[in-house]
C-alpha cells in the first residue's frame, strides 16, 4: 500500500476536509517559518551593525508574533487532524462491520471473527497517527521545503541550488527504508493475526479441552505464537531506530553543506550578513518536515499494513442475496422450492450443496437429516438469504428468491438456532426480539408455549431479570427456549430450527420438543434434527447425502 492511498482517502470523506484545512494551516505554517527567519537574521544583522535595542522594538514584535503564529498552527493543524481521525475511525469500523453484517452474515471466507475484530478495533486505531498526525507532516513537506528554496533563491541564489541539489538524498532515504519497513509490519500484523485467531479458537474451545485434559498444552503453543509476535515488534522497532538515525544523518550532511558554502562566502564578503543569516537560519527548517514525516511514517505503518488487509474485506463481494424488487408470497399460501441448488465456500474445496431439490410445502414440517458438514445449516442460511446460491434458484410460490425484497422475506420466517444469543437485557427485552412492540402479556404467553415461563418465574426477577453478558446465567436448555419463545412472539409463516435438542440432556429434550410441536400448529417448519422426538414429529424426512436430497420414511429415519 502506498503511503499516500487515494483509496483510503476516498472511502474516508472526514479525510477531504481534513486535507483542506491542513493544506491552509500547512501554508500558513511555512510562511511563519519564512518570517521568523527573515526577522531573525535582520535583528542580528541591525544589531552588528549599531542599531540601538530600542529601535528594533517593531523587529522583535513581529518576531515574537512569527513565532506565535507558527505554534498557533502547528496546534492547528494537531487538533484538525485528531478531530478528523476520530471520525475517520468511526467511518472505518462502521463500513467494515456493515460489511460484515449486512453482505457477509454467514463467513463464506478464510476471514475468522478473530481477524476481523483485530482488524477493527487495533488494526484501524493504528490508523489514528496516519490521519492525525501523518497527512499533516504529509502537507509540510509538500509546502515548506518548496517555500524555503523559493524565498532562498530570492535572497542567494547559489545557496537555493545547493538545497535543491541535497533535498532529494532524504526523499530516497526516506523510499529506501520504507520498502523494508513496509515488509516488517506486514509481518507484525500476520502474527498479531495468527495470535488472535489462536487465542479466540483456545477460548472457544477451552471446555472440550479441559474436558480431554488439553488445556495445559495450549499454553505453550499460545506462547510460541506470542513469540513471534514479540520478534516482529522488536523488528519493527529496530528498523524504526535505525531509520531514524539515517535520516538524521542526511538531513545533519545536507544542512552542515548549506552552512559550511554560506560562512565560506560570508567570510570571504561574497555573501551579505543577513542574507548568510537568513540562508542558515533556514537550512534546518529544509530538511525539518522530511524528518518528522519519517518518524511519522513509522508511527503509522502499522495502520497502513492493516488498511491493506482492511480493503480486501471491504472489497470482498457479499455473500448474501442482495434481493429484488418483488414481495414475496407468504410460505404460508405458497410453496418453497430448492431447484438444482449448488453452493461452494470459497475457503473450502467441493460444493457442499450439488444439484440440491428440496420442496417445502404449506403447514408442512420437514426433517433435514444428514451427517456433521453435509450442509444442514447451509441450507438454513440459503433460505434466510444469509448466502446466495452459486448455482440454480430458490423460489417461493414460483418467485424466484433473488427478485424478492429481502427484508419483506425474513419478516415471514422465525429462525432459532442451535445456540440464540442473549442480549445483556431483561428476559422480556430478549424475547422481544422477536416482535420489538410486543406487549408484557403477549411476551409471557409466548414463554409459556415455548415452556420457559416457569423457570423464568423462578428468576430472581422474573421476565425483569438481567441475562446476557455480565447478568444471570441459563443453561443450554433454557437459553432454547427463549428463542422458541422469539419464535412464537414473531409468529411467522415458515420457522426455522437449527438442532434445537443438540447437548440436551433427556428432561430438556422432552420440554423443548414439546414447544416445537406446538410451534409446528399451522406453520411450514423446516427442522434441522438429529433427536428421535424432532423427527418423528416430521410430516417428511429428507436426508443430505454429498449435498443431494434424499427423502425418507419418518419413523425409519428415527
Amino acid at each position: 500500500m502506498r503511503a499516500l492511498d487515494p483509496r483510503l482517502l476516498r472511502r474516508t470523506s472526514s479525510a477531504r476536509p481534513l486535507l483542506a484545512v491542513d493544506t491552509a494551516l500547512g501554508i500558513g505554517t511555512a510562511l511563519a517559518v519564512l518570517v521568523q527567519a527573515s526577522l531573525l537574521a535582520r535583528i542580528v544583522a541591525r544589531a552588528f551593525d549599531g542599531v540601538p535595542l530600542d529601535a528594533l522594538g517593531l523587529d522583535f514584535a513581529l518576531l515574537v508574533l512569527a513565532f506565535a503564529a507558527r505554534g498557533a498552527f502547528a496546534w492547528g493543524m494537531e487538533i484538525a487532524g485528531r478531530r478528523a481521525a476520530w471520525s475517520v475511525l468511526s467511518e472505518l469500523r462502521l463500513a467494515l462491520i456493515e460489511k460484515r453484517l449486512l453482505t457477509r452474515a454467514v463467513a463464506t471466507d478464510d476471514a475468522g471473527g478473530a481477524e476481523i475484530a483485530t482488524a477493527a478495533v487495533q488494526g484501524i486505531e493504528g490508523l489514528e497517527g496516519y490521519f492525525a498526525r501523518y497527512l499533516p507532516q504529509v502537507v509540510l513537506a509538500s509546502v515548506v521545503p518548496f517555500l524555503v528554496i523559493a524565498w532562498v533563491a530570492f535572497v542567494d541564489l547559489e545557496a537555493a541550488v545547493i538545497m535543491l541539489l541535497t533535498l532529494p538524498l532524504v526523499p530516497v532515504f526516506m523510499w529506501l527504508i520504507g520498502l523494508y519497513t513496509k515488509e516488517r509490519t506486514d509481518e507484525r500484523w500476520q502474527a498479531l493475526r495468527q495470535l488472535s485467531t489462536h487465542f479466540l479458537d483456545v477460548v472457544r474451545g477451552l471446555p472440550t479441552l479441559r474436558a480431554f485434559g488439553r488445556a495445559h498444552d495450549q499454553g505453550a503453543v499460545i506462547g510460541a505464537v506470542s513469540d513471534r509476535y514479540r520478534k516482529a515488534t522488536m523488528e519493527t522497532l529496530r528498523v524504526s531506530f535505525l531509520s531514524g538515525s539515517v535520516l538524521e544523518l542526511a538531513a545533519t550532511l545536507g544542512v552542515g553543506l548549506v552552512a559550511v558554502t554560506a560562512g565560506v562566502r560570508l567570510v570571504e564578503g561574497g555573501l551579505g550578513l543577513q542574507a548568510g543569516l537568513t540562508v542558515i537560519v533556514l537550512a534546518p527548517e529544509l530538511y525539518l518536515p522530511f524528518r518528522r514525516l519519517g518518524a511519522e511514517y513509522h508511527a503509522s505503518a502499522d495502520g497502513l499494513a492493516v488498511a491493506e488487509r482492511m480493503f480486501a474485506l471491504l472489497d470482498a463481494e457479499g455473500a448474501a442475496a442482495p434481493g429484488g424488487p418483488r414481495l414475496a408470497p407468504s410460505p404460508a399460501h405458497a410453496t418453497v422450492r430448492f431447484e438444482q441448488v449448488s453452493f461452494s465456500y470459497p475457503a473450502r474445496s467441493g460444493r457442499v450443496l450439488d444439484g440440491l431439490d428440496l420442496e417445502l410445502l404449506p403447514g408442512e414440517t420437514v426433517a433435514l437429516v444428514g451427517e456433521s458438514g453435509a450442509g444442514k445449516s447451509t441450507v438454513a442460511a440459503l433460505l434466510l438469504g444469509l448466502l446466495e446460491p452459486t448455482a440454480g434458484r430458490i423460489s417461493v410460490g414460483g418467485i424466484p428468491l433473488s427478485n424478492c425484497q429481502m427484508d419483506a422475506w425474513r419478516r415471514e420466517i422465525a429462525w432459532v438456532p442451535q445456540h440464540p444469543t442473549l442480549f445483556r437485557a431483561t428476559v422480556a427485552d430478549n424475547i422481544r426480539l422477536g416482535d420489538p412492540s410486543a406487549s408484557k402479556q403477549m411476551v409471557s404467553e409466548a414463554a409459556a408455549r415455548a415452556g420457559a415461563d416457569d423457570f423464568i418465574s423462578a428468576l430472581p426477577d422474573g421476565y425483569a431479570t438481567i441475562v446476557g453478558d455480565g447478568g444471570r446465567g441459563l443453561s443450554p436448555g433454557e437459553r432454547r427456549r427463549i428463542g422458541l419463545a422469539r419464535a412464537f412472539l414473531r409468529d411467522a409463516a415458515l420457522v426455522i430450527l437449527d438442532e434445537p435438542t443438540a447437548d440436551l440432556d433427556r428432561q430438556s429434550v422432552a420440554l423443548v420438543a414439546g414447544a416445537v410441536r406446538r410451534l409446528q400448529a399451522g406453520r411450514t417448519m423446516l427442522v434441522i434434527a438429529h433427536r428421535p422426538e424432532l423427527v418423528q414429529s416430521a410430516d417428511r424426512v429428507v436426508r443430505l447425502i454429498d449435498g443431494v436430497a434424499i427423502t425418507e420414511d419418518a419413523r425409519r429415519a428415527a
